[in-house]
């Protein structure tokens, strides 16, 4: 199955260049996790284009019949608007067909602002730990994870429940109540060795399974 992840954008100032990346690590997770990874660039959106037209990003989507998608982490929300609009585009497009998504960090904050809420500063979240708050005990999760965030979001989209939250009550997880997506505020591809759990859930989201 191919999984579409999209890309942080950094401005090379000694080449004049604006760059998509994402972490090499981010990329053996998928691989490990039994996936094919496919990269989504930033620069097939029209800035004059709504959210919901895109018409050479939804070209290069089905030209590669992407099965699910990945929201990766990096760039604060409003600082890169193709970005923005990128991501934005492939949650309706998502949504419209019904395609499996994980957020992470970045990511979960995208899928909190697509459904109307807002994000707020989050103090003591950067090069950290939380134990987590599981939520429902039915749901696997590690016990503590890495946090690599500035904002979170103010509270849970009536779209989705809540997973789990750190110990300062801050949202870390959810999920959608419909539709097959998922997000955490952690990095599972920053941790020394990717964590079993992590990687179930994954595989269990990307496979639609219940």
């Amino acid at each position: 199955m191919l999984v579409g992840i999209t890309q942080r954008v950094d401005k090379v100032s000694s080449y004049n260049e604006w760059r998509d990346s994402v972490d090499q690590r981010l990329i053996e997770w998928v691989v490990e996790s039994g996936f094919i990874p496919v990269l989504i660039p930033n620069s097939l959106v029209d800035l004059k284009l709504s959210k919901t037209e895109q018409p050479i990003l939804d070209d290069w989507l089905q030209s590669l019949s992407i099965d699910s998608l990945l929201l990766s982490g990096g760039n604060d929300i409003g600082s890169i608007p193709k970005r923005d609009l990128t991501e934005s585009y492939l949650l309706s497009w998502a949504e419209k067909n019904y395609k499996p998504v994980l957020g992470i960090c970045r990511g979960m904050q995208m899928m909190g602002v697509y459904c109307g809420e807002k994000l707020v500063n989050r103090v003591g979240h950067i090069r950290t730990r939380h134990k987590l708050q599981i939520i429902d005990s039915k749901k696997i999760f590690p016990e503590s994870v890495n946090s690599y965030h500035n904002y979170a979001l103010e509270k849970c989209p009536t779209e989705f429940n809540i997973l789990a939250r750190s110990e300062d009550g801050s949202l870390e997880a959810m999920m959608h109540k419909e539709l097959p997506w998922e997000a955490w505020m952690w990095h599972p591809e920053r941790e020394k060795i990717f964590l079993k759990k992590d990687k179930k859930r994954f595989i269990k989201l990307i496979n639609n399974e219940k």
